[in-house]
């Protein structure tokens, strides 16, 4: 596994709608390897590698590149810097936490921390604040409007890999890893990187409407039901890739489903049936896209999804790049 681009991928700078930096890093991978390559009006980067068959059709890969973070509300008098979320930020994930800014060239850090709640309670983003070390308002280097990301390096323990923004920067990991390794296809396979998945899946609603593709499958992370007192769900890490059944924001359609299914055994991969009951993906929206799309998911299980230590198992990120590279065999 090519841990240096993983590291390179969760680390660059990419919140919801800011993903520019995050763009030139994947154009820099995929460009290379595809056919034609281009950046679409909401930022989305489509990577093209043409099809072998005589009418090919069309597929589309989607991976969204953003990832969760904060925008600054407020700074205070006393130069604290208030904030709400830019995706799923839950407050007691990130209480202790240190957040990067980024403000044209310059990088400011501050740490997360909770205003004292008497009687105690649980918080909510409200009862969060950031300190940056200022000391006033006038001295706060953070202005309202201005876009952070929390602290989370890789760190690898055996075949477990732990970062932030592994959501969804290991799908984007599994797409560069396709268009390298994938030597022909019956199809003209779409590769592409969304922006705004985490705060209405916008870049894939575009992106979709733009390519009409036949069939639509998103890579994206799952949660998992293999911790202590967690959730009942039949996803664990380490037990293969995840097809997606159902999530809240769409059922996946049998030709996907059943497709990535036989991929899957073809290779002799392991892997998993994925019933999600909070949360969606970029197949929600390339679904129904213009008179609807064959759409579904093969998902990446992790734990503690939307935090600073997501965690994902090598194993099933390899065996998910060669499920996709068999189902990507097929003619549509």
């Amino acid at each position: 596994m090519d841990l240096k681009l993983l590291d390179t991928l969760t680390q660059t700078f990419g919140p919801s709608g800011y993903e520019d930096a995050i763009r030139d890093v994947l154009l820099e991978a995929v460009e290379p390897h595809a056919d034609e390559v281009r950046v679409d009006t909401l930022g989305s980067l489509i990577a093209l590698r043409k099809g072998a068959g005589e009418v090919p059709k069309k597929v589309i890969l989607a991976a969204h590149m953003d990832e969760i973070g904060v925008i600054a509300t407020h700074v205070e008098e006393s130069g604290f810097v208030r904030f709400t979320s830019l995706g799923g930020v839950r407050a007691l994930s990130h209480v202790g936490q240190r957040v990067v800014f980024h403000i044209g060239s310059d990088v400011c850090t501050g740490v997360i921390y909770l205003e004292r709640m008497d009687p105690p309670k649980l918080p909510g983003l409200r009862n969060l604040y950031v300190d940056v070390g200022a000391t006033s308002r006038d001295d706060c280097p953070v202005h309202v409007g201005d876009t952070g990301v929390f602290v989370g390096p890789l760190a690898q323990q055996g075949t477990r890999l732990v970062s932030k923004a592994m959501d969804d920067r290991v799908g984007c990991y599994i797409l560069v890893e396709i268009l390298r390794r994938l030597e022909s296809s019956p199809n003209d396979v779409y590769f592409a990187f969304t922006t705004q998945e985490e705060v209405g899946l916008v870049g894939a609603r575009t992106s979709a409407f733009r390519i009409d593709p036949d069939l639509a499958v998103s890579i994206d992370v799952t949660a998992t039901g293999d911790m202590p007192k967690s959730l009942p769900m039949d996803v664990s890490l380490g037990k293969g890739p995840a097809v997606k059944v159902k999530d809240s924001g769409m059922i996946a359609h049998p030709l996907v489903r059943d497709g990535l299914v036989a991929a899957a055994e073809e290779v002799g991969s392991p892997y998993q049936m994925e019933i999600l009951v909070g949360g969606t993906t970029d197949a929600a929206a390339m679904q129904l896209t213009r008179s609807g799309v064959p759409s579904g998911c093969l998902s990446v299980p992790c734990r503690y999804v939307h935090s600073t230590a997501e965690m994902v198992d090598a194993a099933d990120v390899e065996h998910a790049v060669d499920v996709l590279l068999a189902f990507l065999s097929k003619p549509v």
